[in-house]
């Protein structure tokens, strides 16, 4: 009996040991096939979104493409009106006011460009009437005509007068040097101007403009002219500090980084990352954009840049910003178009047709965007009082809806990427309505650092160090002047008109974009000559 209840005991046993093992393979396969599951979503949200930036119709590659096809592009859909350009009045005033133009079509031209009288009149023999009396000029009609003149290269010759006593009792004296932004060279301001302004603004490589150059029979290698910008560089750094200063003084300030490829970085191989870090900031009326180039992504770069500042700091969600934002004084915001973005590609990698929970997110932060959109023109106390009354109970909506659906999504799929990082800065995204002046988003920032973004894929890369470091300052210039409504040549072509004659922190303070008057600037672009000065005298 002992023995028969030993075997049964034992087949027992057998059989629940038999069971538990199966229950534990299929368990171990049931988590094994969500795993693979998972996985193989994930790798396939990958190849979506990876053919999707690569072949994809996005509004960046489309406007890429139409590069190449621009005539016939631009001109289909047009009729014979589309011929005819709105010109401006002939007069410097302001303009009356006219109907919004309609969209696609041309915006009037600038009312500074000169008008050239060219009349036309009857033959002598035609003036005189089938009665016999000379016809008398009771009026005339006025036609306009688009004309252009193409960049005309010269030499200016400048002549120093000498004099000398005629009974030879004293040394001849000899017309002083004018002062020249780049002694040692023979580029004139205007010249420097126009080359900063090809390169910087017009994303042409100094190895074309060395070609523009030589079709009027010029020869400047292309390393006279990277010469040329660094020291140009080096001249506006007085602006470029005064422009920094400025910025400091700004209580809200927007911070991004680029990639740029310098080739002979100390201590870094040449197809290595270089950063671009771009900081704006300022009053509405005097917005500043600055540059600075560093070999590092390290969060002490910022730290070095934003030193002794105060205030509040938005940025995406880069770790490298943190420790900014963990310094006395100063809160840090991060971006909801940021946090969006995430949701999109979720709905990218989802496929066309198919609505998920990413669609949900999409149109609750469009509603905080509807909202921000309606308070444009509102003052920070109005906009304020809305955002608590209208965006903090969308905000807990979204927060409603984050704690319910991360749980049932996998954290490495595109959603579930979205969703974590929507949780882990909810508080920096959010801080946004405690106050009517804060930004919701750093698109100003990623505005300003996009022109650097398309010059760079039209020259690649820097040469050396100083190469980026001049190009962080001119960028710096040109872009605060293109913010505060200055066109960037003739802005440049008055500052280095008056930069060599500038020796005082006032003086250079003049010399800021918003510090000269847009119809000074329009009449010297007119008549390629300063106001107060016809020709300077040295």
């Amino acid at each position: 009996m002992r023995r028969l209840l030993q075997d049964m005991q034992a087949q027992v046993q057998a059989q629940m040991h038999e069971q538990i093992q199966a229950q534990v393979r299929e368990q171990l396969q049931g988590e094994y096939d969500a795993k693979l599951i998972a996985r193989i979503q994930e790798l396939f949200e990958q190849i979506v979104l990876s053919r999707r930036r690569q072949f994809g119709r996005s509004s960046e590659l489309s406007a890429q493409f139409r590069l190449f096809d621009e005539a016939d592009t631009q001109a289909a859909d047009t009729t014979e009106a589309d011929d005819v350009v709105p010109l401006p009045p002939a007069s410097l005033q302001a303009p009356t006011p006219h109907k919004p133009v309609a969209r696609g079509k041309r915006t009037p031209l600038p009312i500074a460009l000169p008008r050239i009288d060219i009349v036309h009149d009857l033959p002598e023999a035609e003036r005189a009437c089938a009665c016999g009396t000379p016809r008398v000029e009771i009026g005339q009609d006025i036609s306009e005509q688009l004309d252009i003149i193409p960049m005309q290269i010269r030499v200016l010759r400048h002549i120093r007068k000498r004099y000398a006593c005629p009974g030879g009792d004293a040394a001849p004296v000899t017309a002083p040097v004018p002062a020249q932004v780049l002694p040692k060279s023979n580029a004139s301001g205007d010249l420097l101007a126009m080359l900063l302004t090809v390169k910087y603004v017009d994303g042409l490589p100094l190895a074309r403009f060395e070609h523009v150059l030589a079709r009027s029979g010029v020869t400047v290698p292309r390393q006279t002219l990277a010469r040329w910008v660094i020291g140009s560089a080096r001249a506006l750094q007085p602006l470029h500090n005064l422009l920094r200063d400025h910025l400091l003084a700004s209580p809200i300030i927007h911070m991004d980084e680029t990639t740029v490829q310098v080739l002979r970085e100390p201590g870094k191989a040449a197809s290595s990352n270089s950063y671009m870090w771009v900081q704006t900031g300022g009053p509405p009326d005097r917005p500043v954009v600055i540059y600075d180039y560093d070999a590092s992504r390290s969060g002490q770069v910022p730290l070095r840049l934003l030193e002794g500042w105060r205030g509040h700091l938005m940025t995406d969600g880069y770790e490298g910003y943190n420790a900014v934002g963990r310094g006395d004084g100063v809160e840090h915001l991060v971006c909801w178009a940021h946090a969006r973005r995430g949701f999109v590609d979720a709905i990218k990698a989802q496929g066309k047709g198919k609505r998920s929970r990413a669609d949900e997110a999409i149109t609750l932060i469009g509603k905080l965007y509807g909202i921000e959109r309606e308070l444009k023109d509102a003052t920070d106390a109005q906009r304020y009082a809305a955002r608590q009354a209208q965006s903090v109970p969308v905000l807990a909506q979204l927060r409603d809806w984050l704690d319910k659906t991360r749980p049932q999504v996998v954290p490495s799929l595109a959603l579930g990427k979205a969703l974590a990082y929507l949780d882990k800065y909810w508080s920096k995204l959010t801080r946004y309505v405690e106050r009517g002046d804060l930004p919701i988003d750093n698109n100003r920032c990623e505005n300003a650092i996009r022109p650097f973004v398309v010059g760079r894929k039209a020259w690649l890369f820097s040469e050396s160090p100083a190469g980026a470091q001049a190009s962080a300052l001119i960028y710096s210039l040109v872009e605060t002047a293109k913010a505060n409504g200055r066109e960037p040549y003739t802005w440049l072509r008055k500052v280095l008109r008056e930069l060599p004659h500038a020796k005082t922190a006032d003086e250079y303070e003049a010399l800021l974009p918003w510090n000269l008057d847009l119809e000074t600037l329009a009449v010297e672009a007119v008549e390629g000559i300063p106001v107060d000065d016809t020709l300077r005298q040295a």
